[in-house]
């Protein structure tokens, strides 16, 4: 075949974002403002309904969506100010599964919480191959310090929210919710926590926008089902504003969901009482600093690339599942193991396509990556265990430690899966994998 040049996963920019993007510039407003409101609106309608037409401008939809989901700059911003918002600080202790980005970590790190690794189950979830928590581990490593367990959907598959709550439930009662200093952020937390009065489910959605489950009976989309749910608009993602991302959470017995946002909006503005937005009203210069707190927010510019996006979301996640479907084929024809991103019960984002290549060693992985480069197929690894990581041995991790995590990596393979991949650029990838690992095991 001729040599192609396979990108990894670049983004998909049409004529339709970037005509919005021109016109949020020519507006004469490009920071917080009517789009990211609007973006919010319509994220939070998707992630209750599946649907991407929702007429977010009707004062129906603005009660029922408005204040439901906060647009940042960032999932790891959005990680950090789910944690923040429950009250989890120095003192407290978060489950986190050993593989994984070092966003699911750092930010309850950033909080002054201390992390507590677990090992995924040995070769994955028995049904998706998902790189997912041993749940029998996690119900054991709970302790009277435990105040969050952050679930990372990893590739776009979801995890078992219904056991992960179960096991929250059965522990609550080593939970002791948090007593309020008095200041607007902990009294909010503390009145969280004990309107909870269990060990709060965090969901790192960062993979997993559009993503669903069969939970409690019925069909329930990321974001609707952990307690607070992080998302990520990276570049990279299957839905970008370049940078970005989202929080939203479930509702909470006895708290508004206004008072959640408003919080939100505090955290992520220096703790400013208005925004620049709420200023331009006549007369509405003056404001408060609430709390010495952090600049996170999302840009109307970044909100006018995620608009146009949704809008081409569903046909953007079709094409991401034939992908692959195609790769499912060739995989199982060279006995190589894959998540599976379909089942009765869920259904992917189709995010990542990582291969594990039985009976390799990392050395002979390392030599199948650079093969299939020198083909102009770009592949990477998704992930390198945090217990390997500098930063996470400095804490004390040892990745020996975590032997189903090490055996689930050191023999992955990453293949690119992107919506800019054609039917010939995605053969091409499947033609040259058969033929390096033909080439490097003699398959």
């Amino acid at each position: 075949m001729e040599k192609r040049t396979i990108s990894f996963s670049p983004p998909d920019i049409s004529e339709l974002e970037i005509a919005e993007a021109i016109q949020t510039l020519r507006s004469g407003w490009i920071t917080t403002g009517p789009r990211t409101k609007l973006l919010e609106c319509r994220l939070a309608s998707y992630m209750e309904t599946g649907k991407t037409d929702i007429d977010c401008s009707t004062k129906e939809a603005k009660a029922q969506y408005g204040q439901r989901v906060v647009c940042l700059n960032s999932a790891t911003a959005a990680e950090e100010l789910n944690l923040r918002i429950l009250g989890i600080g120095p003192g407290d202790e978060v489950i986190v599964p050993a593989y994984s980005y070092t966003a699911s970590a750092s930010a309850a790190i950033h909080c002054g919480a201390t992390v507590k690794f677990l090992d995924i189950q040995k070769d994955g979830d028995p049904v998706t191959h998902m790189p997912e928590m041993d749940y029998e581990k996690l119900e054991s490593a709970v302790t009277e310090k435990t105040k969050a367990i952050i679930a990372v959907d990893l590739g776009g598959i979801v995890c078992d929210y219904e056991r992960i709550f179960k096991i929250a439930e059965r522990q609550k009662r080593l939970f002791k919710p948090m007593a309020s200093d008095g200041t607007p952020l902990s009294d909010l937390s503390s009145r969280i926590q004990h309107a909870m009065g269990r060990i709060a489910v965090a969901a790192d959605c960062a993979h997993a926008l559009g993503a669903s489950r069969k939970y409690k009976g019925r069909k329930a989309y990321c974001g609707a089902m952990a307690d607070f749910s992080s998302f990520s608009f990276h570049a990279v993602k299957n839905f970008t504003t370049a940078e970005g991302g989202a929080s939203t959470w479930r509702p909470i017995d006895g708290i508004r969901d206004s008072e959640i946002y408003k919080m939100y909006q505090l955290l992520s503005l220096h703790g400013q009482t208005k925004d620049a937005l709420a200023k331009t009203k006549d007369g509405a210069w003056e404001y408060d600093i609430a709390g010495p707190w952090y600049k996170c927010n999302m840009t109307d510019i970044m909100a006018a690339i995620g608009l146009r996006q949704l809008d081409r979301y569903e046909g953007l996640l079709n094409r991401r599942q034939d992908i692959v479907k195609k790769y499912d084929e060739t995989c199982d024809a060279l006995g190589i193991g894959h998540m599976i991103h379909h089942t009765d019960d869920m259904d992917s984002s189709n995010h990542l396509y990582p291969i594990r290549i039985p009976g390799i060693t990392a050395e002979q992985r390392n030599e199948i990556i650079e093969h299939m480069a020198e083909r102009g197929i770009a592949t990477s690894v998704h992930y390198k265990p945090l217990p390997m990581m500098t930063a996470y041995k400095a804490l004390g991790w040892d990745i020996k430690d975590f032997p189903n995590a090490y055996d689930y990596y050191h023999n992955l393979v990453t293949l690119p899966l992107h919506t800019r991949l054609s039917d010939e650029d995605t053969e091409y990838v499947c033609v040259n994998l058969k033929t390096v690992i033909q080439c490097i095991l003699g398959r």
